[in-house]
């Protein structure tokens, strides 16, 4: 048995919030999205990109496979491509995405961007996703420190968004999802200003999945929130 608990907050810098997320437990869907662009098009981006996901998933209901999940991706972002065109002054919006689909003992998981997704268990945690930035696919490949990359004029540049090109590849992984374990869908308005000892550390206390998820929130706007912060929380109980 799953159970889920989603936020999304402004931030304390921003005045809009270009997040959202999505939970329908009856199809095991779970997303984040985090949009981009001026005058609310980050907003329009991402809803359409959670809205389709919904949509496209709900067609195939507890059937829906880690293909379809990844097709529903790459519909999201013709959908917004094809609304940016339609409405010159969403030129160039886009969004990030994180989508997992639970299955019995099992998660399908679909990323564009640096939207993330963690695994907690037992005795672990860790980041399942890839960033798809320029961070984390050259700079790194070209040796320079993190001490350097937090400060690269290239910092926050994406080498994969949904909307930015006619043809978008996501990630596809599958992983075990057994119970005890919990999954963290964010966006990097979260895991961009606190580090992952202090996520697991929130992951790992005694209390609901709603208490965990604020007191993320609340770590956020202790260290400044300067974008939209947003989480998903999927537990797997025994019983």
């Amino acid at each position: 048995m799953t159970r889920s608990f989603g936020i999304s907050h402004v931030g304390r810098v921003r005045k809009n919030n270009e997040d959202r997320y999505l939970a329908i437990s009856k199809l095991g869907l779970y997303v984040v999205a985090d949009g981009m662009g001026g005058a609310q098009a980050g907003e329009r981006a991402s809803q359409l990109t959670i809205d389709t996901l919904g949509d496209e998933i709900s067609k195939k209901g507890s059937s829906a496979t880690l293909t379809d999940l990844s097709e529903a991706v790459e519909e999201a972002n013709r959908r917004v491509r094809a609304d940016a065109r339609a409405h010159p002054r969403y030129s160039g919006m886009g969004t990030t995405v994180v989508a997992v689909l639970v299955r019995p003992a099992k998660a399908y998981v679909v990323n564009v961007g640096d939207s993330r997704l963690y695994k907690k268990s037992s005795d672990s945690f860790k980041c399942i996703t890839s960033d798809h930035s320029w961070i984390n696919e050259v700079g790194r490949s070209i040796g320079l420190s993190d001490d350097e990359l937090k400060t690269h004029a290239y910092r926050n540049m994406l080498t994969r968004a949904i909307g930015a090109d006619d043809k978008v590849e996501p990630q596809k992984l599958e992983i075990d999802f057994t119970p005890g374990d919990l999954l963290l869908l964010s966006s990097d308005g979260l895991h961009g200003v606190i580090d992952d000892a202090q996520v697991s550390a929130v992951l790992g206390q005694p209390t609901s999945l709603q208490q965990r998820g604020e007191a993320l929130v609340e770590s956020v706007l202790d260290q400044g929130a300067p974008d939209n912060v947003t989480a998903v929380l999927i537990a797997n109980y025994d019983d």
